[in-house]
């Protein structure tokens, strides 16, 4: 089965690492795509732990698995880095839509990873505001 590329927001990696709702979805999605993700991911999920320990949601156990699973899931990502281009794209895109700083930070490291040609290329996402920025965008959402 060839995997089709795609990148992957913060909040569609999170169920990757942690049991969730969406995780089964998740899991289907990463066997037929390739991650791509924007460089701050790993400390936007890395956050997202640390939310689910302090409110009870996972214990230490969970949280460490957690944290081993987003390493695995790192030594397989193409990882965007911070550049120029992609904090202007951001800064654009913030005047464009609705979007919190970070969101939009990962939706220009999106627009990067697609060299600014997003039609037909995968986006996957749980956050609805994002998805909306990256649908508006040109991009194919998968949202579960």
């Amino acid at each position: 089965m060839t995997k089709t590329n795609a990148f992957w927001d913060a909040s569609a990696l999170v169920p990757l690492c942690v049991n969730q709702g969406a995780s089964p979805f998740a899991r289907t999605a990463l066997k037929c795509r390739t991650l791509a993700a924007w460089w701050g991911t790993p400390v936007e999920i890395s956050g997202a732990f640390s939310r689910l320990v302090r409110d009870g949601d996972i214990g230490a156990p969970a949280f460490r698995l957690a944290i081993s699973r987003l390493e695995a899931l790192r030594q397989q990502w193409i990882e965007i880095q911070p550049s120029d281009v992609l904090r202007d794209l951001a800064e654009a895109l913030l005047h464009r839509h609705p979007l919190r700083a970070a969101d939009s930070l990962q939706l220009a490291a999106a627009l990067v990873w697609s060299n600014r040609q997003p039609r037909k290329r995968h986006f996957v996402c749980l956050d609805g505001r994002l998805a909306e920025a990256a649908t508006r965008e040109g991009f194919n959402v998968e949202t579960f």
